[in-house]
């Protein structure tokens, strides 16, 4: 589709309701933000923004939803970590990851979490990296799936770390907390969102955090980087447009962004997450993309690792 230009062309945007799509079930973190991001951007906009759930496909489906969509601004999706891991990852994308997409902005960014049972034998970084060097195999991480954060962060650590753990896929977060809980893993690199309130109630032990910098939230956490230099690994949100949408539109939904994750009831949302607010501009969240998926697709060679 072309876009024509004129002057003033897009003086009146919004002119009707904004689609806001995450390509995850309801109810997960991605869109409990998302929802509260679209209150506020409906607020700088004067238009309501509705969001809408297209799971699937490790968030291609509703991915590709966005990128086939017209280039006007009003079909946004809120892409996040597997969108800069599924072009290594996945065959056959249905779109070009760099060139289907215009960058809004990002919206937030944070770290996972690695957690033992609070009965672990394992109290520090230090404890698993002498275990996983004198038993090569013998510790075992659990994921919410090939490719995930949670798995894609285990693989670094093994990298840098130059040790080798045992990597239990789930289809899911549920199942592999629970078999952590169980005691059937040893640990997860697991979201800040799931494990907040089993490390509040004590039954899991946050030994690191995977950020390059120490979390607001767990400020008595070390960092992986602390003990395996190079190593960072991050939850992060972005908004992206279908390629072409007009410069004047994009500027007009970064302001937009920006003003709502100012709120506090944005920022409140933000807190069981551990995430932060990091709303940059359009050039850094497309030079941020373009480096995650370079360094994810040497990982993902390097460990020969497949989709479920």
């Amino acid at each position: 589709m072309t876009v024509l230009l004129v002057p003033g062309a897009w003086a009146a945007f919004p002119d009707r309701p904004l689609k806001l799509v995450v390509p995850f079930s309801p109810g997960g973190g991605t869109d409990s933000i998302t929802r509260a991001l679209a209150v506020g951007m409906a607020q700088g906009l004067g238009q309501s923004v509705v969001v809408e759930n297209k799971p699937g496909a490790g968030t291609v489906i509703g991915s590709d939803f966005v990128a086939k969509s017209a280039p006007d601004g009003y079909v946004l999706v809120m892409a996040t970590f597997a969108h800069a891991v599924n072009p290594s990852l996945v065959a056959k994308l249905p779109f070009d990851t760099e060139r289907a997409f215009a960058a809004v902005g990002m919206v937030a960014r944070g770290p996972n979490v690695l957690v033992v049972r609070s009965d672990s034998a394992l109290k520090s970084l230090r404890d698993v990296l002498d275990l996983a060097r004198a038993q090569p195999g013998k510790l075992s991480y659990a994921s919410q799936g090939n490719g995930t954060s949670a798995h894609l962060a285990g693989e670094m650590f093994d990298n840098l770390a130059r040790v080798r753990m045992t990597h239990i896929p789930y289809r899911g977060a549920g199942p592999a907390m629970s078999d952590l809980l169980g005691g059937q893993v040893d640990m997860m690199f697991a979201t800040a969102a799931a494990v907040a309130p089993h490390i509040a109630s004590g039954r899991l032990r946050a030994l690191a955090v995977t950020s390059s910098e120490r979390s607001a939230a767990l400020p008595q956490v070390p960092t992986v980087a602390e003990w395996v230099p190079g190593y960072s690994v991050e939850s992060w949100y972005g908004l992206l447009a279908p390629a072409g949408t007009p410069p004047e539109v994009i500027a007009r939904l970064h302001a937009a962004m920006v003003q709502a994750t100012q709120t506090p009831e944005f920022k409140r949302k933000l807190e069981p997450e551990g995430l932060v607010v990091d709303a940059g501009s359009p050039a850094e969240l497309d030079a941020y993309i373009r480096r995650e998926e370079a360094r994810w697709r040497r990982i993902v060679k390097d460990n020969h690792i497949k989709p479920d």
